[in-house]
């Protein structure tokens, strides 16, 4: 008698705004399309169209009016929230979290698979840079201190009750290992190279340096300003965050553009005939530079973190040490100084296809039931 096929569940920190994380959803739906997908909160606004058929279930915040438009504030309750979830009815339970979700009880006889794509940034590695660049009073600092040290302890406890951990990249490994004492194989999220592709050199206009990026403090684009503040260079960025009005206000250069947020097909547009990529933040993955390099683009990015594991130095792009305007500069001038083949960039963005994360992700959810 054929075994019956596993019950999946999928846990999702919220679906407000569209970013990495709401695109590996996409394709764990895809894997998984009767899985529903529980969620913390749930703005219409802020669900993809390709989760249009899936059943979405809010978690009791949910039911505080105006909570999806202030998610944030309800950081100390988001503990409380996602154990009142209810699991029993499934075999697998797939957690994708950066913040809250890994947190949920499953019970014995079920498996807990975590993505994680970083434990909680402004709770562990990114704590006193949230601190500085979030601007408190002196009230709700206190609160975010107190807060903050109650969440540490419950993310540690949380993270013991995982079955087994995948993290996005090396860095994030890494990051589970020192935070949570926990092992993760790695399964780098998603992009889809069948989308994202190059136009011929003849098509390419090859004219401007291109920042794509939230605007938000550790993202390094204050540096990156001042840096080309004193080049006679164009250079675009897209985006948009809390840091926007700050950026524009340190702009010097009037061949700084800000574009704001953009489709993905105009987003593709924009690699595809960019010089190259700027890429100056601290990463866990980063799919932005495999999506510079899926259309033929070079990247000139930070040599840490995820972007040093997917941009090779001389020959996809140019990586600097350290995020300085000096090391930069430096990059810059290395990359004008090499020939580069995109096609052989675009081979490389072709190892994080969508098709290899299904794969992959596929051979580890069967690995749990067999």
């Amino acid at each position: 008698m054929d075994k019956a096929p596993a019950r999946i569940a999928l846990v999702h920190d919220w679906l407000i705004t569209f970013g990495g994380g709401e695109r590996v959803l996409i394709e764990m739906h895809r894997l998984f399309p009767t899985a529903p997908i529980y969620t913390l909160f749930s703005d219409p606004d802020g669900i993809p169209d390709e989760l249009e058929d899936a059943l979405i279930v809010p978690s009791v915040l949910q039911k505080f009016p105006g909570a999806p438009r202030s998610y944030q504030t309800w950081l100390p309750f988001y503990p409380y929230a996602i154990e009142q979830f209810d699991l029993g009815g499934f075999d697998i339970v797939i957690s994708l979290s950066h913040c809250a979700a890994k947190g949920v009880l499953t019970r014995a006889g079920q498996t807990h698979l975590s993505y994680c794509f970083t434990p909680m940034r402004y709770i562990w590695d990114h704590y006193h840079t949230y601190l500085k660049h979030l601007r408190l009073s002196k009230f709700r600092e206190l609160v975010f201190r107190v807060t903050a040290g109650f969440l540490r302890q419950w993310d540690y406890v949380s993270a013991q009750r995982v079955d087994h951990f995948i993290a996005i990249s090396e860095t994030v490994k890494e990051r589970i290992e020192r935070t949570y004492g926990r092992k993760a194989l790695v399964i780098h999220p998603p992009v889809n190279t069948d989308f994202f592709t190059p136009v011929s050199e003849e098509e390419r206009a090859n004219e401007y340096y291109l920042i794509v990026s939230r605007f938000v403090a550790y993202k390094g684009l204050e540096m990156v300003i001042d840096a080309f503040n004193g080049l006679d260079e164009p250079l675009l960025v897209v985006g948009d965050g809390p840091l926007r009005e700050r950026l524009l206000r340190r702009v010097r250069n009037p061949r700084i553009e800000f574009l704001g947020t953009v489709t993905d097909d105009e987003l593709r547009v924009l690699y595809q005939n960019a010089r190259a990529l700027i890429f100056p933040a601290l990463e866990d993955f980063g799919l932005v530079p495999v999506e510079a390099m899926a259309c033929g683009t070079p990247v000139i990015g930070l040599g840490q973190g995820g972007c040093a594991e997917s941009v090779i130095d001389g020959v996809t792009g140019v990586l600097f040490p350290e995020p300085t305007i000096a090391a930069l500069d430096n990059a810059l001038d290395r990359f004008r100084e090499i020939a580069f083949d995109r096609a052989v960039i675009r081979e490389r963005a072709r190892v994080f296809d969508t098709s290899v994360f299904a794969r992959k992700m596929r051979q580890a959810v069967e690995s749990c039931v067999k």
